[in-house]
């Protein structure tokens, strides 16, 4: 199965912490979205294998884009 991880709010990406092939543990820190000059921490709803990356720091998402494919 698999969970895709969306943006819950608009934002310049600052930083990712994952990796295509890593393991990731539950309520684990996939990325970080900057809005209105606040870091907001995108965290996996599950424990699994990252099989996708969406966004790459410096790009700006908007609400609901993919940033994560988590397969567990």
């Amino acid at each position: 199965m698999q969970e895709v991880v969306e943006a819950p709010l608009p934002g310049k990406v600052v930083s990712v912490n994952v990796a295509v092939g890593d393991v990731v543990d539950e309520d684990a820190v996939v990325c970080t979205i900057e809005a209105m000059k606040m870091e907001n921490p995108i965290f996996s709803l599950v424990k699994g294998t990252v099989k996708e990356l969406a966004v790459s720091p410096g790009v700006n998402v908007k609400t609901g884009a993919k940033i994560a494919v988590i397969e567990y």
